[in-house]
Order: structure tokens, then C-alpha cells, then sequence
């Protein structure tokens, strides 16, 4: 009869590491700053183009566009954000003011988020217990597995803001460049086109790249609705200058 001996070598302990992507809110400022600036500047200077042939009003025209822009998507980012706190602390008053005043009703509602996740008889009322044992650590559980809120960084509207109004100017500066470099706007209008595109390649690629999407799709996903987007605006713009 054989028999095991026991292993004696040194163990190896091997850390797991996850590699979560937890930036989303500034991907998300980035994209919607960076989407809107590489279209509506592209679509005035398209319209523009149709009734005026020097580059040089086309520029003037488009860094106005791109101050006025940015400032009201930069304010619009700002308020987004300062009411997503506002709306947070409100939410956590009042779960506060219930724990308070209807504490078995509140008691029962974790009962129930608990008994989702397959927890029930002895195991059900330890958790619940142990929720409701402190009075802040129960009303965060409930802003978060009741109502879905996590509470907001209060530097958030600021950040956002700039976020926002910084990737508007940077990305309407890219379908502008080309009028700033070739005095024929209808020449530079066709070089216009082609950054654009390219533009929007590229920031699709590297949003899917940050996002986990595959970047070939998300990059032509970009280009597709950015065109749709540009092109619409284009006619808009161009048929208000042709009038």
C-alpha cells in the first residue's frame, strides 16, 4: 500500500488581478464633447462654403462657433453634474427622514433586496441585522440597491465642465484646420471632409479600446452615426446660407 506524503515545497501565492475600466464618466464628457466638435463646426464651415469662397471668414466664423460652443457645453456639463448631486442628496434626506420614521417598513425592504440574492430564514434576518445595526451604512445600502444611486464626487461639475467644453474646442479645431491652411474654402472644404473622417475613425477606435468594445467596430460605428450627424447639419447649415 502506498501512501501520500505530504507536500513540503513552498506555495506560491499568485494575486489575482482585475483590470476594470472605472473612468466611465469621463469617457463619457470626452465623447459627447468630442462627437458634437467634430461635427457642428465641420457642418457650419461646410454651409458656410456654399456662399463664400474665402477660407478666412470660414475660420473667423468657426472660432466664434467654437468659443460659443464650448462655453454652453461646458455650462451644460457642469449643470448635468450639479444636478445629479442635487438629486443624490435629496434622495439620501429622505431615506434618512423614512429610516427614522417607518424603520419596520425600511427593515422589510432590505428584507426583500436580500431575499432577491437567495438569502432567507436565519441567514436573511443576520444580514438584515447587520444592515440595519448602523443607521448611515443602512441608508447607503438602500441609495444604492434600492434607488441605484451612488453618490457623487462634488468635484464633478467643474471637472465635467472642462471635460465637456475642452473636448468640444479640441475636436471642432480638427475640421477647421484645413480652411486655416488652404485660402480656397471649396479646396479646403474637400480636405475638411477627409480629417473629419479620419478624426472620427480614430476616436472611435480609441474609445472602443477604452470601453472594451472592439475597436474596428466602434470605430466605424463613430464614423457612420458622425457622418449621419455631420451631413444633416451640413444641409441644414447650407441651405439657411443659401437663402
Amino acid at each position: 500500500m502506498s501512501t501520500r506524503r505530504p507536500y513540503r515545497g513552498t506555495v506560491t501565492r499568485v494575486r489575482h488581478h482585475e483590470a476594470h475600466f472605472t473612468a466611465t464618466d469621463a469617457v463619457r464628457d470626452v465623447v459627447i464633447g468630442m462627437s458634437d466638435g467634430l461635427t457642428v463646426p465641420f457642418a457650419l464651415a461646410a454651409g458656410i462654403t456654399g456662399a463664400i469662397a474665402a477660407s478666412g471668414i470660414v475660420v473667423t466664423a468657426g472660432v466664434a462657433e467654437l468659443v460659443a460652443g464650448g462655453i454652453s457645453m461646458g455650462l451644460g456639463g457642469f449643470l448635468a453634474a450639479r444636478s445629479e448631486a442635487e438629486h443624490y442628496a435629496s434622495e439620501h434626506q429622505r431615506e434618512l427622514d423614512e429610516t427614522e420614521q417607518m424603520p419596520q417598513e425600511e427593515r422589510r425592504e432590505i428584507e426583500l433586496i436580500f431575499a432577491k440574492y437567495g438569502l432567507e430564514g436565519r441567514a436573511l434576518d443576520a444580514a438584515t441585522d447587520a444592515i440595519t445595526s448602523d443607521r448611515r451604512r443602512w441608508v447607503d445600502f438602500m441609495m444604492r440597491f434600492e434607488l441605484g444611486l451612488e453618490q457623487p464626487d462634488p468635484k464633478t461639475a467643474p471637472i465635467s465642465a472642462l471635460r465637456i467644453g475642452g473636448s468640444y474646442v479640441v475636436g471642432g479645431i480638427i475640421p477647421l484646420f484645413p480652411y486655416a491652411l488652404v485660402p480656397n474654402a471649396h479646396q479646403a472644404l474637400l480636405y475638411s471632409i477627409a480629417v473629419t473622417a479620419i478624426a472620427l475613425l480614430v476616436f472611435g477606435a480609441v474609445k472602443g479600446r477604452f470601453t472594451g468594445v472592439s475597436p474596428l467596430r466602434s470605430a466605424l460605428q463613430t464614423v457612420f452615426i458622425g457622418g449621419i450627424a455631420a451631413a444633416a447639419a451640413f444641409l441644414i447649415a447650407r441651405a439657411i446660407s443659401v437663402k
